[in-house]
């Protein structure tokens, strides 16, 4: 299997960073199918477009900015292995990325998860805000689904653009605070961000629906929606969280299938990089 290109070590103990490619797509009942393919295109493209051969020898377009981590790819795994390899990751104090896959895999992330970290701050960025309560177990109730094992008080979702009216009832009881992309072009993308970095705990996992980007960066998702964020906001606001510190990140719902020149997977691929090299920087 093609390891992603930063990926730099053989060695799980060694690590900080764990990748983990997820390809089910089993509870996903959007009309675009092919999200199960992701995890191999992203790898794929982060080898292609991401690494370059000078004098022999590859060298990688990394960021700008942050210091060198230590990033394992432990290749794929099933949905029925989740639980297990989770609680290895935990015990081991490793950040997992985890490659999908339809959303509701998160799900089974995060409970996994939480059996170490307790109750966890959620960075829901999605342009849906998959809180369907009157169906259960798939990617459009991931966020009541997780409830009982997220911090509500600190928890966010942003990018949403496109809620159905019971996800809008939802929002409003729980009192989940939500940033629409108008927002975001309201305020300024420097004062949202510290907004949400002042709203967060100290445990934060942030879940990454490639849709909450706009489809004119991102075209290669399962249910692209207009309006979204921009890539550079989008990674902005990843990079000054992972500052703060995360407990673990998700990139869902990249749809290889449906992509336009595979950029979809190389902004997933960058966005991993981003992520990782900003994590725990001050």
């Amino acid at each position: 299997m093609e390891k992603i290109c930063w990926a730099n070590t053989d060695d799980f103990e060694q690590s900080e960073f764990v990748i983990i490619g997820i390809p089910d797509e089993s509870q996903s009942h959007a009309l675009r199918k092919g999200t199960e393919e992701a995890p191999f295109k992203i790898r794929q493209i982060s080898n292609l477009r991401d690494s370059f051969e000078r004098d022999g020898k590859i060298s990688l377009g990394r960021p700008f900015q942050g210091s060198e981590k230590k990033v394992y790819d432990f290749g794929n795994i099933t949905r029925s292995q989740i639980e297990n390899i989770y609680d290895k990751i935990s015990a081991s104090s490793k950040i997992p990325i985890s490659i999908g896959g339809d959303h509701s895999i998160t799900r089974q992330i995060i409970n996994a998860l939480a059996k170490k970290h307790g109750k966890i701050s959620l960075v829901y960025f999605d342009a849906h805000p998959d809180f369907v309560s009157s169906m259960t177990n798939y990617y459009g109730s991931v966020v009541n689904d997780v409830l009982s094992n997220i911090e509500i008080i600190s928890s966010i979702q942003i990018g949403i653009r496109t809620p159905e009216q019971e996800e809008l009832d939802n929002i409003n009881k729980f009192n989940l605070e939500v940033i629409t992309p108008f927002d975001i072009q309201e305020q300024g993308i420097k004062q949202v961000t510290n907004s949400i970095l002042n709203k967060l705990g100290d445990k934060v996992y942030i879940s990454f629906d490639m849709d909450c980007v706009d489809p004119a960066y991102a075209p290669g998702v399962s249910v692209p929606v207009p309006m979204g964020l921009s890539s550079t906001d989008t990674v902005y606001l990843l990079k000054e969280i992972a500052k703060k510190g995360i407990v673990g990140m998700d990139v869902m719902e990249v749809c290889p299938s449906f992509d336009v020149k595979d950029r979809t997977s190389h902004l997933a691929s960058r966005i991993i990089s981003e992520v990782i090299y900003s994590s725990g920087e001050t």
